[in-house]
């Protein structure tokens, strides 16, 4: 009997769940409507099944302050599915169900996300195949575009770092962050940035819900002939309908979709048919779980899909999406990454190994660890 058939048949159980945070630095800093950050908490999980195997995962809540509540909520998970098998599909619609009464966004949704992805990883491993081999796909590259800067930061930087951004990893899209109070200063930002990547460089330009529904209409028609790939997030992502307006008085695509929490919030955007392309975040949006759901339904609505922050996983996932479309690359986690995944040539390739690709740098976990 093959581990694949016998991880099936007779599947181990979860035996424990344990959480660590971290605090790593950042290589350039984040600076965007959001704030600015020099360093990057994590909330590193890991699960420990009655065979042995140990699966890992970890999610980026922006904020550190946020990250006792996380490892609170990711005990009491783990209690829930104590010593029942591992079957991360179930585990996450009975999270569902627990924490329904308390509400099942925000950080009821990142705990849950963080927990399915550990419980894919160790159901990987003990299968003895990758996670993309798991789902039935296979490992390859996955186009990516390098979204490690051009933060809004001084325009006399962008030049010389969007220069570097493509020399990284052979990249051939950079992602800019724009929604300077003065569009001048946004205009500036993207000629600058152009005459560093050339013409034939895809640019993405995200504006981090910057802009109010008005001023949105009128920073996107003024940006409109810049030849950018998408514009990202301009408005508050909750206001669907606002989206809707907005994409009908501009020609450059319209990207969105990080901030949603779940499967039915995206599902309720892609109805809408506002925006051509979706992104989903791994920690928002229901960790691989919630990914295969929404991979099903930008697929029936015939809509691009992107991944958000999480590379390592991502490029399994965009592998078995049938409208996969661009992988965010960041390196945010590298600092306590053991095999961190690298680009080559523009594009990301997930680990062959078993799993997800996750394992952690102990060493460096030990520097970085907050509790």
């Amino acid at each position: 009997m093959t581990a694949a058939h016998s991880v099936l048949t007779r599947p181990p159980s979860l035996r424990a769940v344990r959480s660590r945070t971290v605090i790593v630095p950042l290589r350039r800093p984040v600076i965007a409507g959001i704030g600015k950050f020099d360093q990057w908490p994590l909330v590193l999980v890991d699960v420990e099944t009655t065979d042995g195997v140990t699966g890992s995962s970890y999610i980026a809540p922006y904020r550190a302050a946020a990250m006792p509540t996380i490892t609170a909520e990711l005990r009491d998970l783990g209690e829930v599915w104590k010593n029942r098998p591992l079957a991360p599909v179930d585990a996450f619609a009975e999270f569902g169900r627990s924490l329904n009464v308390v509400g099942v966004a925000g950080v009821s949704m990142i705990s849950r996300s963080a927990l399915d992805m550990a419980l894919w990883d160790a159901l990987a491993k003990t299968a003895g195949l990758p996670l993309a081999q798991l789902l039935g796909g296979t490992i390859g590259p996955v186009p990516s575009y390098n979204s490690n800067g051009l933060w809004r930061h001084s325009v006399d930087t962008l030049g010389k770092e969007a220069g570097e951004l493509l020399d990284e990893g052979g990249f051939h899209a950079v992602k800019l962050r724009l929604g300077n109070p003065d569009v001048r200063v946004d205009l500036a930002a993207i000629r600058t940035v152009r005459e560093a990547i050339g013409p034939d460089t895809d640019l993405m330009v995200d504006f981090n819900q910057a802009l109010g529904f008005g001023d949105a209409v009128r920073r996107c028609h003024d940006l409109d002939d810049q030849g950018l790939y998408w514009m990202e997030e301009p408005i508050a992502y909750a206001n669907v309908e606002g989206y809707t307006h907005l994409a009908g008085k501009i020609r450059t695509p319209l990207q969105l979709g990080e901030n949603f929490y779940g499967p039915r919030d995206l599902f309720t955007f892609l109805r809408s048919g506002a925006v051509p392309y979706a992104m989903a975040d791994l920690m928002r949006i229901g960790g691989v779980s919630g990914w295969l759901q929404v991979a099903g339904l930008a697929s029936a609505a015939g809509t691009q899909l992107s991944s958000h922050l999480y590379p390592e996983i991502a490029a399994h996932l965009l592998r078995i999406t049938p409208t996969a479309h661009w992988l965010e690359w960041v390196d945010w986690a590298h600092p306590v990454l053991d095999e961190p995944c690298l680009p080559v040539h523009g594009s990301v390739t997930a680990t062959d190994k078993p799993g997800i690709g996750v394992t952690w740098d102990e060493k460096a976990v030990r520097k970085y660890l907050v509790h």
